[in-house]
Formats: C-alpha cells, structure tokens, sequence
C-alpha cells in the first residue's frame, strides 16, 4: 500500500546525510571520560574573539526582537572589507547555507556541478538535492586540485564549477597561476564558485585570490564564513560574494531571518577585533609546524596544508584508529566518508593539545 513515504521527491534518496565531528559531550557520557579533546571540525582552539562575547551578552537582552532581515550593519562591515556593493552580499546561516541557495537557483534536473574529490561534501548534496549531476574530479596524489582536468570535465550542461581554497579535506591551495587559469578558461556559462572557508589561515603570498575577479565583473562566487579563524562556529555565520544579479537571485529562495541577530553583531565584533585573528594564526602556524614534524617522524604521509588542519595517511583503516583515538579522550576525523581508507583529518590545537594528541597517536598506532 502506497504511504506518504512515496511521495518524497527521488532526489532526495541520492542524498546522504553530513555527519559531522563528534561531539566531546557525547564521548565523555559514551566512555565516561572527564577530558576529551576535539580536533575533528577545524574550529578555532582560541575560541572566539572576546569582543564577540561581550557583543553576544549584551544582544541577549533583545532576544525577543526579530534579526534585521536584511543583515544592513554587517553587510555595511562586509561591503567595506572587502571593497564590495551591499547588493553582492548573500548572508548565509553558515558558508554551507549559501552553497545549498547556488544550487536551488543555478541547477536543475540533469545540469552538472564540477568539484574536486575529495572536497567538502555540500558541494555535491547541492547538485544533487536538484537533480542535477555532480562531477567529481580526483585530486593529485598530494592532495591538490587538478585544475586542467576540472576544466576539461566543462560540457554545455555545467552550471557550476566548485573549488575549495585551501580544500577540505586535503589542505591544498590553489596558487595565482591557477586562479588565472581558472578564471581564463571556465566559459561565461558557468559560475565559479571558489570556497574560501580557511582563506583567514594562509599566508602565502602566492594564493589565489579571486576577489580581484569580481571586482572587474567576472563570473565568480565567493564564499566565506565565521566558523573557522574568527570561532564563531556555534552561531552559525557565513556570507558569499558574487555579482548583483546572483546574489538577487540568492536573495529569493533565502529565508528572511536565515542568520539571527545576536550571530550577526557577534560577527561584526569579530571584524573589528583583527588582534585575535593574528593570534588565531600564529597558534595555527606555530602546531602546523609542529604536527607536521612530529607526523613524518611517526613515518606518515603528511600532506601539505594551508588550512586549521593535516590530512595524514597512517596505512593503517583509519575507522580503527578513530577508535583508538576516542578511547584516549581524542576526537579526531576519519575520512572514511570521503573513500579514503587509511587517512586522518587532524585539526590544529593548542600547542599542549597537540603534545597530547601526538603522544596518543603513537599509543594508538601501535594498537591498530
């Protein structure tokens, strides 16, 4: 007998649902551990700037108000950082939030999204929640993206064309050679969607920057989030760049009050406290170095990285080592879901954090 369950719409079985990190809470009621450190979603170890804070107490007293629908005093902040019009700022509930408004408004049935493999997995829950096609381009063995077969995968039905600078999971940047590239060879038809959730960590003065584009009036989206540098994660804070007529179109299928008011003031006070930012850098530099020297030490495969976080390959099943990790009071990311068998995705912690993890993964290997 047919039920309402034959009623949903057959894309949605294409979809698999995000399984984010593990909760520390959950660990520590699971194993009944009294510590767990998390290093599995690449949130900020600082936490967030204290003039957020402060701006969070004092707008929980107008709690009961409704959000400025359309987010005026932080896009004025975004318009003037970032040399942009306030008509080409699409607020979002999270990063994540304006990559599912690109792919209800720019893909339909049968249309396709190119996009690095591994990569954030939005990108393709975006396509596919349309019916459209994701096209998964592998990345090299190092873990960056493979631009020229990215370009050469275009066909007439391409809508999108998705990179993630730094990527996530692998911690590769794409350079200014290839932005140009980029830029110089997707056809008019297709946006460039360019994720720079982790562009706040890198300083390398070769990085591919895409704001340049937009301002000469390309086609290129860009976008950004709260979540990372700026520890503002649990608000839920996230923004894209793009020409007036898509963020218009953005702008149709978004909720009034997508991003809430006391997340809006808390990212405007994360703005203007650029001394946190630099300290949030120097922390991630300094474990950067860190991780990377201790992980090659251990014998693994480090991949190189621009991002909060390392990508390693242990050769051993990675589900296991999770495991291992977990029962040490360590949550770290097995990349599992993205068809790696044998790799970790580590977020960069403090400094006494990363002495823990590092003295725990050796335990922990020997184990597996």
């Amino acid at each position: 007998m047919a039920d309402a369950r034959t009623a949903a719409r057959k894309e949605i079985l294409t979809l698999s649902p995000y399984v984010p990190g593990k909760p520390a809470d959950e660990v520590k009621r699971e194993l009944g551990l009294e510590r767990v450190i998390k290093l599995a979603s690449n949130e900020n170890p600082l936490g967030p700037s204290p003039k957020a804070v402060e701006r969070v107490k004092g707008m929980a007293l107008q709690s009961h108000v409704y959000p400025d629908a359309a987010g005026f005093r932080l896009k004025s902040k975004l318009s003037a950082r970032y040399g942009v019009s306030m008509d080409q700022i699409v607020l979002g509930n999270g990063s994540d939030e304006v990559i599912m408004f690109l792919g209800e408004v720019f893909v339909g049935p049968g249309d396709e999204s190119v996009m690095p493999a591994p990569s954030f997995p939005v990108y393709k829950t975006a396509a596919l929640l349309m019916g459209g096609k994701p096209v998964e381009v592998s990345t090299t063995s190092d873990g960056f993206l493979d631009l020229e077969k990215m370009v050469a995968s275009i066909t007439p039905r391409t809508k999108l064309f998705v990179l993630c600078n730094p990527n996530n999971p692998t911690g590769a940047m794409v350079d200014r050679k290839g932005s140009e590239y980029v830029m110089k060879n997707v056809p008019p038809h297709v946006l460039v969607v360019v994720d720079e959730a982790y562009a706040e960590y890198v300083e390398d003065p070769e990085y591919g920057e895409v704001l340049p584009y937009l301002e000469q009036g390309r086609n290129v989206a860009i976008l950004h989030t709260f979540s990372k540098i700026y520890g503002l994660a649990g608000l839920r804070v996230g923004f894209g760049l793009m020409p007036a007529y898509a963020a218009a179109l953005l702008n149709r299928v978004r909720l009034s009050f997508n991003q809430n008011a006391i997340a809006q003031e808390a990212a405007i006070a994360a703005l203007d406290d650029q001394g946190h930012v630099l300290r949030s850098r120097g922390v991630n530099n300094q474990g950067k170095e860190f991780l990377s020297r201790s992980f090659a030490s251990m014998g693994f495969k480090v991949y190189p990285t621009w991002g909060n976080f390392i990508m390693i390959d242990t050769g051993k099943d990675c589900l296991m080592l999770f495991q291992a990790l977990l029962k040490r009071g360590i949550i770290v990311r097995p990349t599992a879901a993205w068809g790696i068998m044998t790799a970790l995705r580590i977020t960069i912690g403090t400094q006494e954090e990363n002495e823990v993890l590092a003295e725990a993964l050796k335990e922990a290997i020997k184990e597996v």
